[in-house]
């Protein structure tokens, strides 16, 4: 059991996945930070365009 932790804590194998899984955790925090930061711009954007084609008539 021993020779097998000491292998297991010696491996390197998964170091690369933890990378990976960190690096993306980041890049999904920060597309949802900026969601959170552009969202009420669009959607005044939107009831204005909305607005503009309601008010035009065909």
């Amino acid at each position: 059991m021993l020779q097998y932790f000491k292998k297991f804590v010696s491996a390197e194998d998964g170091a690369i996945t933890v990378d990976w899984v960190v690096l993306t955790a980041a890049t999904v925090g920060l597309g949802l930070i900026i969601l959170v930061a552009v969202k009420p711009s669009a959607l005044a954007k939107a009831d204005n365009i909305s607005d503009i084609i309601a008010a035009t008539d065909p």
